[in-house]
């Protein structure tokens, strides 16, 4: 076996298994939001609850905690495969307490000027009660900010040990502790019961948990601080434009409540619930796929591989881009999906059609998401994130207009509409700049597959949706059972169609994801004949 064969097997490994966390983590946040929408619906309520989340969100940006896995890793993998396990846990006492203890001043200032903040982080709340209780929540969710800091670097150990499962399980037992919180407390503490599930479930599941795991894979842990040590202020370099840039991701989270924050009540909440469903799918072909395949990006990219690091990237895309006729089906879906995940207790049928409406719009952006995340962890292996995060900042910033003037358009959707073109723009800038950086010369066949996949994608959609017309003509989706009949018939047809379509245009991804599914799903797939 060649060593490119074996690092694809490896990645190959690792993407099953964090397909497999991620796409868990995304159903039981899924069941989280229904919880959630059970409980509120899309009122003014759960518009304050999401609101709630923008300055712990931004705190854990400016702190690059959701960065911590990718920049300490090439530095601290440094040290383990040299065998200097010593010299890189220093490494990790260094950065975890100079941070954490910037963090824990950060967490307290925001916690005294909370209410300043959160009214300029959604100045269009009119309604007082809204704004206190958002305020409120906003207090019980900062500290959870110190639990992801830590569990970050925890689990960036784990992942330089290319160890795997114990972080897959972080998000798990996060989304578990906010519907404990919820169901056990609302009926005492309303909404304000999900705050608190927010917080000890990020104790539970990305502190104590992780912390274990890294223990398990060797950590030691010094009380020492030094601003001034070569590799603490190399990770500032490196992490430095994670502080100040903004990512696609975070951008949409800020930007869905500072725009939803000046729509009628409860469009916060129902744009909130269509980008859930969205980022089922992008967890699932863009988180997944980019989390597992950057530690050995990183191992390539130290040895200065570029061809080999571009193969990789070509070759990955194409599996991301499987994300597309995913999407279309989920269009095609879109008021079954909601009407299955949401429709019940407070969240009604006018809820579902706003969301329904809104949910295409983010769709059609799906695959961009997925993509930009990716091709920015090529930028992260060579141990630059400057310059995708000032691709990430322009592209964002040059983007509100456009999403304003949606907005201005077409209320909710356009909001969505905005964030999936702004999305799509900085995806394809950020792709082209790494073309021209590393002289990416497959390029091209990346882009012939990704049109001829839309081509293919749009074809399944037209069938997909007279089948779906036919269907709902005989069968309106009234209810849940008709809805549950609609999708699994609708969805039936997709798994026949799809493998098809793959054969008769020479999409052989598509097979491939098939079968390796088929392998997970039916054991008897991996036997071989002499088995």
């Amino acid at each position: 076996m060649t060593a490119s064969a074996s690092i694809f097997k490896k990645i190959g490994i690792a993407s099953f298994i964090m397909m497999g966390s991620v796409f868990a983590s995304r159903i039981i946040g899924l069941v989280r939001e229904m919880a959630i929408a059970w409980a509120g619906g899309a009122q003014a309520g759960v518009d304050a609850y999401q609101i709630a989340f923008a300055l712990p969100e931004i705190l854990n940006h400016v702190v690059a905690s959701g960065f911590l896995s990718i920049t300490f890793i090439p530095i601290f993998a440094r040290y383990i495969s040299r065998g200097r396990d010593k010299e890189g846990f220093a490494v990790f006492s260094l950065v975890f307490n100079g941070f954490g203890l910037v963090l824990a001043v950060c967490i307290g200032a925001a916690m005294v000027w909370t209410p300043f903040l959160v009214g300029i982080l959604a100045p269009g709340i009119q309604d007082p009660a809204t704004f206190h209780l958002a305020v409120r929540m906003t207090r019980i969710i900062l500290p959870a900010q110190f639990f992801f800091f830590s569990g970050g670097l925890f689990m960036a150990v784990q992942f330089a040990k290319e160890k795997f499962f114990i972080p897959a399980l972080a998000p798990l037992i996060y989304n578990l502790g906010i519907i404990c919180g919820g169901i056990f407390l609302y009926p005492y503490l309303g909404m304000e019961g999900f705050a608190w599930g927010v917080l000890g479930g990020a104790f539970a599941g990305n502190f104590f948990l992780q912390w274990a795991g890294a223990k398990k894979q060797g950590l030691r842990y010094r009380f020492v601080i030094n601003f001034f040590h070569p590799d603490f202020k190399r990770y500032v370099l490196i992490t430095l434009p994670f502080m100040v840039g903004l990512t696609v991701t975070f951008s949409t989270e800020i930007f869905i409540k500072f725009f939803g924050s000046f729509l009628e009540p409860g469009h916060i909440a129902a744009m909130n619930y269509a980008l859930r469903i969205m980022f089922i799918l992008v967890g699932f072909f863009g988180q997944a796929i980019g989390m597992a395949s950057y530690p050995f990006m990183a191992q390539i990219a130290a040895a200065g591989d570029l061809d080999r690091l571009n193969q990789i990237i070509n070759h990955t895309l194409k599996f991301i881009f499987l994300v597309i006729p995913f999407s279309v089906l989920f269009i095609v879906l879109r008021q079954e999906i909601v009407l299955i995940l949401f429709q019940r207790g407070a969240f009604d049928a006018a809820a579902t059609r706003i969301t329904a409406g809104i949910l295409p719009f983010f769709m059609a952006g799906a695959f961009a998401f997925s993509a930009q995340t990716f091709v920015a962890r090529g930028f992260y292996a060579l141990e630059n994130t400057l310059f995708p995060a000032l691709v990430s900042t322009g592209c964002m910033l040059a983007g509100l207009p456009i999403i304003y003037l949606c907005m201005k358009a077409f209320d909710a959707q356009g909001v969505a509409l905005g964030l999936s073109l702004t999305v799509v723009f900085s995806a394809l800038a950020l792709f082209e700049s790494w073309n021209k950086k590393t002289g990416n010369q497959g390029k091209t066949q990346v882009y012939h597959f990704f049109f001829k996949l839309v081509l293919v994608s749009l074809f399944t959609g037209a069938l997909l949706f007279a089948a779906h017309q036919g269907l709902t003509a005989v069968i309106p989706a009234a209810d849940m059972v008709s809805s549950l009949i609609i999708c699994t018939i609708t969805g039936l047809l997709f798994v026949i169609v799809m493998p098809a379509a793959g054969r008769v245009f020479g999409i052989t991804e598509i097979l491939i994801l098939y079968k390796k599914i088929a392998q997970r799903i039916l054991p008897w797939q991996n036997k071989t004949p002499d088995s």
